[in-house]
């Protein structure tokens, strides 16, 4: 492996990282789970930083980091909905999102061809905001438990952040789908048109 290649092999671990996230989680080990979600997040920011620090880059890592942000989440979500932390409407909500977000670029890319991870701003804020979701409760779990106001609140702020960001993805994206679509349909110059 060349060095170039070390930030995706990194986004390659956190991803091996779900399933004993997840596996703690259920069977209550939540000081394993909040270290194991620790060196996730440790491993994200490494990747990240090595890529652009020594401008490696690549198409794959820019694919891949997402999706590995979007697995650990989805992976962290459902284990702490099985340990009873959030509820499940919650996780539908934010499995839903991402499945949409997903799907819509499978289908763009198919249709209209290959696309760049371009999240928003309020894209950003949602994952920023879940990740510390994630973190606060996991924090509560295993050392001091969050004061049940505090946690209604952050649950109330992270899902209209994510219905929002769903929303967002869904409009921005359709619309370019549709400005595509309309642009392929109109004759070009010097076509006969009768």
């Amino acid at each position: 492996m060349n060095l170039r290649q070390l930030p995706n092999a990194i986004t390659g671990l956190r991803l091996l990282l779900v399933v004993p996230l997840a596996w703690c989680l259920q069977d209550l080990h939540f000081r394993w789970a909040l270290a194991i979600a620790l060196v996730a997040g440790a491993s994200d920011a490494l990747d990240g930083w090595l890529a652009k620090r020594f401008g490696w880059q690549t198409w794959l890592g820019g694919m891949l980091d997402p999706v590995a942000d979007k697995l650990f989440i989805a992976g962290a979500f459902i284990g702490l909905w099985l340990a009873a932390a959030v509820p499940g409407w919650f996780v539908v909500l934010a499995i839903g999102r991402d499945v949409v977000i997903v799907s819509g670029a499978v289908v763009y890319n198919a249709v209209f061809g290959s696309i760049q991870a371009d999240p928003t701003r309020i894209s950003k804020a949602t994952t920023v905001a879940q990740v510390a979701m994630v973190l606060v409760l996991l924090i509560g779990l295993a050392l001091r438990p969050l004061p049940p106001l505090e946690g209604q609140a952050m649950l109330g702020i992270v899902s209209v952040l994510t219905a929002a960001s769903g929303i967002d993805y869904v409009v921005r994206w359709g619309r370019r789908a549709w400005v595509q679509a309309r642009a392929r349909r109109r004759p070009k110059q010097g076509d006969d048109v009768r």
